[in-house]
């Protein structure tokens, strides 16, 4: 028996029979959702960096705030960076907002503040890939441009049983290549790369069967035909993440009624946001007293509380926790010798810090 070899481009019929499926059913399914009712290059772009790892039903409130906050990219441009991830928190990935208020900035400067459509301008931009080039100048420049996502390549290749692993390049690019003949300078192109994303969101799904009885392309798709659709996308082994222990500190201040807060540091994970202080390791109740006793603390009560654990793309948290209350006295200035603390009200903790998601499990 012959081993099947990985064709280096899926079927280009079947890419091309499903072309007119496509365009008929999307403008009778599509979800009405706010970046879809008033289409700008803006509108598109957001929405497509704040999609990126999250669902839509937690981008939808992010991003009409967003957009009342920050309507244009001239105001994105000059927004403060304590402003920008404020309204960014909770969606993760920070340097995605910190990438969208350096690329705004570009654009004013160098394209009088209109968004370039074409995709080899748009891919010089901070924070902008390829399939985000190509979503933006399809979506609002109509140009033809096959916007290659996680939802795409799902479609594609259950539909042509294409084999390449969907998380390397190369198999990116060979399903871009095959899409492209079918694609034209029109709104087509737009209403194209937005049916297959629709359809892999909806009915072609990640993490189950898909819904074939109501797929458009049913009587095409290759693994529907040799019952093969769970085994489609491959994808090779991601690397375990690094787990990391420690030990994080609710520390309140009876005298001034503000908790304590420090800032990360200006690179790596999490860079420039607000976080609780926190210890190395998991700490016992009498570690914790003595370290902040000793830095200068007036500790009044330290109490265990639950325990906690929060997922990054290569990293894990794994945090234990104390409400740690301060006896009246003058609040301290330092924790450990590199952190400088801010005392924070309940108003500003809800109006002006951004504190990733990790740490939001503490404060409620």
């Amino acid at each position: 028996m012959t081993q099947k070899k990985t064709p280096l481009v899926p079927h280009a019929d079947v890419l091309a029979a499903a072309k007119q499926p496509l365009l008929a059913w999307y403008p009778t399914v599509a979800r009405r959702l706010p970046w879809r009712e008033t289409i700008t290059p803006y509108r598109v772009w957001i929405s497509e960096i704040m999609l990126q790892q999250t669902r839509v039903v937690a981008v939808i409130p992010y991003f009409k705030r967003f957009m009342k906050t920050l309507p244009d990219i001239a105001a994105l441009a000059d927004v403060d960076d304590n402003t920008l991830m404020k309204l960014w928190q909770g969606l993760g990935y920070y340097s995605r907002a910190r990438n969208l208020k350096k690329a705004a900035q570009v654009i004013v400067d160098e394209y009088n503040g209109r968004m370039p459509l074409l995709f080899d301008d748009l891919l010089k931009l901070p924070g902008i890939g390829r399939y985000t080039a190509d979503a933006i100048s399809s979506i609002a420049g109509h140009h033809a441009a096959p916007a290659v996502d996680g939802n795409v390549l799902r479609v594609v290749t259950r539909l042509t049983e294409f084999e390449g692993d969907v998380l390397k390049d190369a198999t990116k690019r060979a399903v871009e290549d095959a899409l492209r003949p079918i694609y034209e300078e029109s709104i087509v192109s737009a209403t194209l790369n937005q049916a297959l994303m629709e359809l892999g969101a909806t009915v072609c799904v990640p993490n189950g069967a898909p819904h074939c009885d109501a797929c458009p392309l049913t009587a095409m798709c290759h693994a529907r035909a040799h019952d093969t659709t769970a085994e489609f996308p491959h994808k090779s082994a991601k690397k375990a993440r690094r787990i990391e222990q420690m030990t994080v500190l609710h520390i309140f201040d009876e005298t001034t009624k503000r908790l304590a807060l420090q800032k990360r540091p200006k690179k790596g994970l999490l860079a420039g946001l607000y976080e609780l202080p926190h210890l190395p390791g998991h700490q016992t109740a009498a570690a914790v007293r003595w370290t902040l006793g000793n830095a200068g603390f007036p500790v009044a009560h330290v109490k265990k509380r639950p325990p906690a654990r929060h997922i990054f793309s290569h990293v894990e948290w794994d945090m234990s926790a104390y409400d740690v209350t301060l006896a009246p006295s003058e609040a301290m200035s330092v924790c450990e010798p590199r952190d400088a603390i801010l005392w924070a009200t309940e108003e500003e903790l809800e109006t002006t810090y951004s504190i990733p998601a990790a740490f939001q499990y503490f404060l409620n």
